[in-house]
């Protein structure tokens, strides 16, 4: 995306978007293809073209709301998990769609593990299991303590966060023995963890308004801390209102990251000087899921129903939409301590 230097650009909305809730975005790492996965049972790719306007490239459906996608490394194949307890697996050549894993509950979430043709799947039935997509059944399967929430890698390091606050860390190299499992530094339920691009550790996100940047390495401990965000009102005012943090997603080139709740908003941060970089306007409707191209230089984010206030808490009516922020780069760069 070509991105003008005068002031703050346009947000520009993605054509033809979900009907229903979106529960995922991802950005190819090759191309500016963007996928979404919806409440509607579909997952949706457009292209975003030099000028920030989207055309719509394909879509396949899930039997039940679709709640996560991933790219492949070479951006050949799109991997997606649903309620409907199935992982689907798109390629891009040949335009189909094939199910290359199964779970006793939904899939809440996947990821391509770096450097190999496998795909670690998450889901509520507490359980990760990792298929080589050369074959049916998979090639090792992880026994939680909970119902899987939420789940990211980067290089041989995966997380995951689960219900009860839980939280155990992997290293690919033995991937079914945790090497580390640990409680949630946060007091309330886990929405998100995200792993540093820059490798090492990872940012955990609350229903409270709340983050916790976390080292891996014991050792670095004294590098931990956390942080109120995405609260209206003073942060420690009595009647201030607290909203969960849907999104953290780190910039791939500097490290810096962004957290998108379900006030609306989304903001910047630096986690090296612990400094907020950017605030941003709110949105009318909550932001559900959020991600940085493969350059850092658009985020795109889901304004969408998150269902935090349950059935009951949706609006009768609501218009779901992906829009693309041009980043500047002034904005995400990380300032000195």
């Amino acid at each position: 995306m070509m991105i003008a230097n005068q002031g703050q650009p346009k947000d520009i909305e993605v054509t033809s978007p979900p009907t229903d809730g979106i529960s995922d975005l991802a950005f190819s790492k090759t191309s500016d293809f963007l996928a979404a996965a919806s409440w509607s049972n579909e997952v949706r790719i457009w292209e975003v073209m030099g000028d920030g306007s989207t055309v719509a490239k394909a879509m396949y459906s899930h039997e039940a709301p679709a709640l996560t996608c991933q790219w492949s490394n070479d951006g050949t194949k799109l991997a997606s998990g649903g309620a409907d307890n199935a992982g689907r697996l798109f390629d891009v050549t040949t335009g189909q769609p094939t199910q290359f894993a199964k779970h006793d509950g939904p899939i809440k979430s996947l990821r391509w593990i770096d450097n190999a043709n496998i795909v670690a799947t998450g889901s509520w039935d507490k359980s990760i299991k990792y298929w080589d997509l050369r074959q049916q059944s998979p090639v090792s399967s992880v026994a939680l303590s909970d119902r899987l929430y939420s789940m990211d890698t980067h290089g041989s390091l995966l997380v995951a966060a689960m219900a009860d606050r839980q939280i155990s860390m992997y290293d690919m190299s033995q991937p079914t023995v945790p090497f580390r499992a640990m409680e949630s530094p946060l007091k309330m339920q886990t929405r998100v963890v995200s792993c540093f691009t820059t490798g090492g550790g990872f940012a955990v996100g609350s229903i409270e308004g709340r983050v916790a940047i976390q080292y891996t390495d014991v050792k670095d401990s004294q590098g931990n801390f956390s942080f109120k965000c995405h609260r209206d009102g003073a942060p420690a005012a009595r009647d201030s209102s607290v909203y969960a943090v849907n999104a953290i997603s780190f910039h791939p080139i500097f490290g810096t990251f962004a957290t998108a709740g379900s006030d609306g908003g989304f903001t910047f941060w630096d986690k090296d000087s612990k400094q907020k970089l950017k605030v941003f306007n709110k949105q009318p409707l909550p932001i559900s899921t959020a991600t940085f191209n493969r350059n850092g230089s658009i985020y795109a984010y889901a304004v969408s129903y998150d269902w935090s206030k349950g059935y009951t808490g949706a609006p009768s009516e609501q218009k779901n939409s992906i829009m693309l922020c041009p980043v500047q780069e002034s904005d995400i760069k990380p300032r000195k301590k």
